[in-house]
């Protein structure tokens, strides 16, 4: 039985603590970017230098306003997205390639209305629904979820990797007919060639409905047998079986909502205060974004900890699906050992940032259905 290799694990705790050191930096610079925008004119001197109708004006008040964060916060995505994973081996893809994938998300947002579309649609509801505003946002962006899911693995996944028919036949038929057998219906299963870009392994079912397939990284394959790949498999049927992408989508659904509604009430309590011209004035986005924000924050440890109890149910469904704790546990070091997860973090680490259990709760629970099992 394969078990946690302590030398990666000392560079998984590494690299978590920079990691997480990174992520509260970078918090502070958009906090403090927004707030330079809300407490000084430079947001109504924008809006008022952009003397166009308003669709116009908000899309290149936006423009102006992403461009501006995308250069003050350069340096720390750069570091943080490709020079960190690089150096801890986990990344392999090529800095041309990664800001080629960068220049591919950005126009991909674009296309399909996401980031500035999606904003003038807001400010459109904003003037035009003043006090329904907020619901009929949320309502957009929960369909659009909805769609993206359902879109991700025909056309999204593939502009960022190659997606081909999983060249095993008889591991493709054993994890089609694994799926068959607790009633869940995939397209096939395929490989994706992560080893393009990261050393990491993964796995998933992706897709909902007549997309739904099984995708296994082509950093598994080789590395884990088939029993393995079917432990893998079966923790993401789990999902399924328990309809957790439906559960997710709704609890997604509650969070906009509530939040667009809490923001609202922010907004049209702050914005005479800060000297607006009403709850549409695009200049008053700071205010916007800081409620919106803030809210989002307080809703990170709350969303965390349903996470890790739908994950924890996947895991429990693995288990009496395989009854296989000891192939159950060598997947979770494998993954752990190839991922650079650390094993036990700190209670605090684990409430804030994880939203899957920690390698520990998993082999223990595992080893607990081996003893409920002898």
């Amino acid at each position: 039985m394969a078990g946690l290799d302590w030398g990666r694990q000392e560079k998984a705790k590494n690299y978590a603590r920079i990691m997480r050191a990174l992520a509260f930096l970078e918090l502070g610079i958009a906090a403090l970017f927004i707030l330079v925008l809300l407490l000084t004119p430079l947001s109504t001197s924008l809006r008022n230098l952009l003397d166009f109708p308003q669709p116009l004006r908000v899309a290149l008040y936006f423009a102006t306003i992403m461009l501006c964060f995308a250069i003050v916060s350069a340096p720390l995505s750069l570091y943080r997205g490709f020079l960190l994973p690089r150096s801890f081996g986990l990344l392999s893809q090529r800095m041309r390639g990664w800001l080629l994938d960068g220049l591919k998300a950005g126009v991909l947002g674009l296309i399909l209305g996401l980031g500035l579309g999606i904003m003038v649609f807001v400010y459109w509801l904003l003037a035009n629904f003043p006090d329904l505003w907020w619901l009929l946002a949320a309502v957009f962006l929960i369909l659009l979820t909805v769609v993206m899911t359902n879109l991700a693995p025909v056309i999204i996944v593939p502009l960022f990797y190659r997606m081909e028919p999983l060249a095993d036949i008889s591991l493709g038929e054993r994890l089609v007919r694994f799926a068959e057998r607790v009633g869940e219906r995939v397209v096939g299963v395929f490989t994706i060639n992560l080893s393009s870009k990261v050393t990491t392994g993964n796995a998933a079912i992706m897709g909902l409905g007549n997309t739904r397939r099984i995708v296994i990284g082509d950093t598994i394959l080789g590395k884990y047998s088939h029993e393995e790949i079917e432990v893998i498999v079966a923790h993401e049927l789990g999902h399924h079986v328990h309809r957790d992408i439906v559960k997710l989508i709704a609890l997604q659904a509650a969070t906009i909502m509530s939040g667009f509604y809490l923001t609202h009430l922010i907004v049209k309590s702050g914005i005479h205060h800060f000297g607006f011209n009403g709850i549409s004035d695009v200049a008053s986005f700071p205010l916007l974004a800081i409620a919106l924000g803030g809210l989002g924050i307080l809703m990170v440890p709350l969303t965390c900890a349903y996470t890790r109890h739908i994950e924890s149910a996947a895991d429990e469904y693995t288990l009496t699906l395989t009854h296989n704790p000891g192939g159950f546990t060598t997947v979770m070091s494998k993954l752990a050992n190839q991922n650079l997860s650390e094993a036990k973090p700190a209670r605090w680490v684990e409430l804030l940032f994880y939203d899957h259990p920690p390698y520990f709760r998993r082999v223990a629970r595992a080893r607990q259905y081996k003893e409920g099992a002898g």
